[in-house]
């Protein structure tokens, strides 16, 4: 992996942990913080990695975006920026490896778009999650594009309305995140959900992960048309064929990828 100003990244066999590291910034997104979180996960989608764990160090998970950034820019370059970001999240959700965020912390604005933007969400009991726009004065337009995929429109309204902290459990109960745990068990949480996840073929699973991801929001008959093409060429891969036969001859599969 290249050097990073605002990151750690590191490989332990088949995972990828991308480490926000800017704590005296509350990990806030600036332009170069977003450069280089999109430069990782490019990075990493180019390797055999199964999967990516998306974490940050400090009092702060992420802040969102950098204020100081945004003041200093004109209509130009905040759309600019906000284009920016929305490559990264679109990135975490078409890279191939299965992308779990672990969240020690608050996560704000476009910090909670992160969240929601990955896989899996892992989020430890002193946790939090807003959307603080709907108390200043620049709403949170872009984060609660995956917030609202992922909790729901009344809720959407309550979290963008009010900018209130969310906490762990009623994320969890709004299905912003997978599990919650004691913040000493994070890393055993995230580590465990992230092995079970990337089981199997990981063609198979990138391909898998990739169609939800297009699927997700479209009426049920284009949903069902992604879908039926997607699987039927699937079936044809490598992996579904050892699957397919492993299951026939009562044996292990010996994944080809």
């Amino acid at each position: 992996m290249s050097d990073f100003e605002h990151l750690l990244v590191t490989r332990d066999g088949d995972t990828v942990t991308i480490t926000m590291n800017r704590p005296a910034r509350r990990n806030s997104l600036s332009e170069d913080h977003l450069a280089e979180l999109l430069r990782a996960f490019q990075q990493t989608a180019a390797t055999d990695a199964t999967g990516v764990i998306l974490a940050a160090n400090g009092p702060v998970f992420s802040a969102g975006h950098d204020f100081g950034d945004v003041a200093a820019r004109d209509l130009t370059g905040v759309r600019d920026l906000l284009r920016l970001c929305t490559d990264l999240m679109q990135t975490i959700e078409t890279v191939p490896q299965v992308v779990v965020a672990r969240v020690h912390a608050l996560a704000t604005a476009a910090g909670c778009q992160l969240v929601a933007s990955c896989d899996l969400a892992v989020a430890a009991e002193s946790a939090g999650f807003a959307l603080p726009g709907g108390k200043g004065g620049w709403f949170c337009h872009t984060p609660a594009v995956p917030v609202a995929r992922s909790i729901g429109r009344k809720r959407l309204m309550e979290m963008a309305l009010t900018g209130d902290v969310v906490d762990a459990p009623t994320a969890l109960d709004w299905g912003l995140v997978n599990r919650v745990v004691p913040d000493a068990e994070l890393d055993a949480a995230v580590a465990e959900l992230l092995a079970r996840a990337t089981k199997g073929s990981r063609a198979s699973k990138a391909l898998g992960k990739q169609t939800l991801h297009a699927q997700l929001g479209r009426p049920e008959t284009d949903a069902y048309t992604i879908a039926v093409e997607v699987m039927a060429a699937a079936s044809q891969l490598a992996g579904a064929k050892e699957g397919m036969a492993a299951f026939l001859e009562k044996r292990h599969p010996k994944w080809p990828d």
